[in-house]
Formats: structure tokens, C-alpha cells, sequence
């Protein structure tokens, strides 16, 4: 018959391997999952990026160059292939021996819905890869992109991470076997001497009092358990901490793709639709096919503004933009803003009221800041758009939408638009701008707005 250390040590240790193995094949499974879904995405993100690249692409050198490039870069498998499975670009094998990919899993499923995917040995380099593939256009034409990673990839590392973890479990499994023996070693100290106690009580002999520091020893194992659970909520906490900015990474990211697509998908289309009229009517008036490149031109420039906007805002936010600090007349500054304005809003009425005031301002940002402001009240109002001067302050008033209390928060953030109440602040980045120019001269942008009365903006120096 076994003692009751004995047993505790037996019993201990069953129900430790048992557990440990059920973890071990639950945690196995599931970072497996876990792990191919990661890719999955990656693969989905990388396809969605290189689309937007593809888009303006119609030389098939540069797009087998592009392929090349971003193959060397990113070390995964990536084929370019149009409407009828011919593959047109290769990243891992030559094209001369590479057969017709219209029967792919992957591309039937992206052919019928715009997205596919499998799991299997490649025909062309024998090994197995998750395929991903997605339909897009390029000139009206259908082509596909498919990117692959191979899975001895996964394989390879959950071998390393099963060793590991391998590793650690043994490591903790010794740990615990020992600290399970000198507990059951406790057990028998506190036994054996409740046996003594009751053999001397049997026997009537002189007792000696019976002291037990068994339960003392239970309040000195709840008070570490209680720092290791004080431990582990701050690890949770900085855990869920980096989850919460790794996930607004990938939002920024999201939206900044999407903006940037928003913004460039209307001038493209003009772009291409006047092109090929003007390409497909050889007999067009010159009147009209001066009107169209017009069009083209005036696009083409909305393009490039948009593009030195995303460039400013790069400098403004690495910190790399320089101040050329010299005195200059704000009074003045703002008639220029207000003359160049008036060109654009022709039937629109800027009053200037106030005293002028000399300070020292980088004069390009400045006019910079101070006509996306008078350019957003003269947008969202229909009546006269004041700009009040001071010696403390500059001020654009409106009478127009204004912005909801909760929105002013985050209005100053990049990429960040209000749907609301009509206002559309383009790419998100007009007001980012102001409040990175305005800082930069240490100067403080505040905003007063109620809905349907107006907004003030302020400008302090």
C-alpha cells in the first residue's frame, strides 16, 4: 500500500504529463492555424499592394521587372497570368516551361469571384505552397495575380518552436517534479508527526504540544500566487497594449491605401477616358480636343498636388522640413491667400477686418496653412468668410455646417475625414498639415464649431 507522499507524488505527476501533453497538442494546433492564417494575410496584403502598382503598368518588361524585384524582396513565389492562363510573368522558373494556369484551383476560384485559394504541390517546382491569387484589370484587360510561400516553411518552424517548446516544458517538468517532492517531503514531516501525536495519545504518554505550520504555509504559497497573478495581469495588459497598436498599424495602413486610392481613382479615369477618345477619334474638332487635353492637364496637375501634399506630409512628420524665419507682414500674407482664393471662388466674399502685425514666419507654410483654412470655410459655408487679425491671433470665421464636439478630436489627425453633415476633408490631410506647420512655428491651432451655426478657427501666435 502506498504512503500518502507516495501517492501525492504518483497522482501529481499523471495528471501534470496528462495536461501537459493535451496543452502541448491544443497549443501545436492551434499556433499552426494561427501561423498559416498569418500568412494567408500577408500573402492577401502583399497581393493588394502590388495591384495598385500593377495598375499603371502596360510594359510587360517592367511588370516581369517589378516581379523580379519584389521576388528578391519579399523571398516568395509570385506569377503574374492573364485572361486565358497563359502566365506572362514568373518569379521562380522560366516562362518557356511553365504550362497553361487557366485550371488552377485558385484562378478558377479568382476568375468567378476575385479571390482564390489553395493548398498543394506545384506542377512547375515540385514543391508544396499555399496559393493565393487575385483578379485585377490593367487596361480594361483581366489578368491574375498569385503569390505562394512554401509550407516547409511552416514546417521548419514549428519543428524549431516545437523544440523549443520542448525545451521550456522540460525545463518547468523538472522544476515542478522537484518542488512536488519537497512538498510531499512537507507532507510527510506534518503526517508522520500527526502519527507520533496520536501514537503517544494512545499509548497515554506524556504529550508534547502538536505545532503545524501547514497552513502558514498555505498563506505563504497564496501570497505568491497573488504577485504571480499581479505579474501576469501586467503582462496581459502589455500584451493587449501591443495588440491594440499592431492593429491600428494595420487600420492606418488600410486607410492610408484607401485614401490614397479614393483620391487618384476619379483623376486616372479622366485621364484615361479623354486619352483614348482623343486616341480613337482621329477627325475630333481641335476646339473639343483642346477641351479634353485641358481636362487631362488640369487631372494630371490635381495628381501631382495630391502627390506634394503626401510629400509634405512625410517631411512635416519625420521632422525634416526647414523654417525660413523672416519678419513679414500677416495682413499682407493673408490678402495674397485671399487674392489667390478669389480666383477659384470667384462669387464668394473674404472680409478682412483687424490691425496688422509683424512676426517672424516661414512665409511659404504659413500662406500654406492659413488658405487651407479660408479654403475649408469658404467648402462648408455659403455665406462671407471672415478673417479676423489681432496681435494675439489669427481667425477664420464661417457661418456654414460646422463640426460635431467629437469629431474635433481626432480632426487634426493624418488621413482622418468627417462623413458627417457633408464635410469630406479630401485625403485627411489638410487640417494634419495646418497643425504640423502651426507647431513648428510654436504656434497653436484652436477650433470652436457648432453644428449648422459655423466654426472659428484660431491661429495663436
Amino acid at each position: 500500500m502506498l504512503k500518502i507522499h507516495q501517492l501525492f507524488l504518483r497522482t501529481y505527476f499523471t495528471i501534470f504529463v496528462a495536461i501537459l501533453v493535451t496543452l502541448t497538442l491544443v497549443t501545436y494546433f492551434w499556433a499552426k492555424n494561427l501561423y498559416i492564417n498569418q500568412i494567408e494575410k500577408t500573402l492577401i496584403q502583399n497581393i493588394d499592394t502590388l495591384s495598385i502598382v500593377l495598375k499603371d503598368q502596360n510594359n510587360l518588361s517592367h511588370i516581369k521587372n517589378i516581379v523580379r524585384d519584389l521576388h528578391s524582396e519579399l523571398n516568395l513565389r509570385i506569377t503574374i497570368i492573364d485572361e486565358q492562363g497563359e502566365v506572362i510573368a514568373e518569379s521562380d522558373k522560366n516562362l518557356a516551361f511553365i504550362k497553361n494556369h487557366a485550371n488552377r484551383p485558385e484562378i478558377i476560384q479568382a476568375k468567378n469571384v476575385g479571390f482564390g485559394k489553395d493548398k498543394r504541390n506545384s506542377e512547375t517546382i515540385k514543391k508544396e505552397l499555399l496559393y493565393i491569387a487575385k483578379k485585377f484589370e490593367i487596361d480594361n484587360a483581366t489578368y491574375f495575380i498569385r503569390m505562394a510561400d512554401y509550407t516547409n516553411k511552416i514546417a521548419d518552424n514549428f519543428m524549431k518552436l516545437t523544440i523549443e517548446i520542448f525545451m521550456y516544458i522540460t525545463f518547468f517538468l523538472i522544476i515542478a517534479f522537484l518542488a512536488t517532492y519537497f512538498i510531499s517531503l512537507k507532507i510527510k514531516k506534518e503526517t508522520d508527526t500527526i502519527l507520533y501525536f496520536l501514537t503517544q495519545l494512545t499509548n497515554k504518554k506524556s504529550l508534547i504540544p502538536l505545532r503545524s505550520t501547514y497552513t502558514y504555509e498555505f498563506y505563504k504559497i497564496t501570497k505568491l500566487l497573488n504577485k504571480v497573478a499581479i505579474k501576469l495581469s501586467k503582462k496581459d495588459k502589455q500584451k493587449s497594449k501591443q495588440n491594440a497598436k499592431l492593429k491600428l498599424a494595420n487600420r492606418q495602413k488600410d486607410e492610408i491605401i484607401s485614401a490614397i486610392s479614393h483620391e487618384f481613382k476619379n483623376p486616372i479615369a479622366i485621364i484615361s477616358g479623354y486619352s483614348e477618345t482623343i486616341l480613337n477619334d482621329k477627325d475630333m474638332p481641335e476646339a473639343m480636343k483642346s477641351k479634353f487635353l485641358n481636362k487631362i492637364y488640369s487631372n494630371a496637375n490635381k495628381m501631382s498636388h495630391i502627390i506634394d501634399k503626401l510629400r509634405l506630409t512625410l517631411k512635416l512628420e519625420e521632422g525634416k522640413q526647414e523654417l525660413l524665419l523672416v519678419p513679414c507682414s500677416i495682413k499682407k500674407i493673408v490678402e495674397n491667400c485671399v487674392s489667390d482664393l478669389k480666383d477659384k471662388y470667384k462669387n464668394r466674399e473674404i472680409v478682412i477686418k483687424g490691425e496688422d502685425v509683424s512676426i517672424k514666419v516661414d512665409e511659404t507654410l504659413i500662406s500654406m496653412a492659413i488658405s487651407n483654412l479660408i479654403e475649408n470655410s469658404l467648402k462648408y459655408s455659403q455665406k462671407e468668410v471672415i478673417v479676423e487679425l489681432s496681435k494675439e491671433y489669427i481667425c477664420i470665421i464661417d457661418k456654414g455646417i460646422g463640426i460635431e464636439k467629437k469629431e474635433l478630436e481626432n480632426i487634426n489627425q493624418k488621413f482622418y475625414r468627417i462623413s458627417n453633415n457633408g464635410w469630406n476633408n479630401s485625403l485627411g490631410l489638410g487640417l494634419f498639415i495646418v497643425q504640423s506647420i502651426l507647431n513648428l512655428h510654436s504656434f497653436k491651432l484652436e477650433i470652436e464649431s457648432e453644428i449648422n451655426k459655423g466654426s472659428n478657427f484660431y491661429i495663436k501666435y
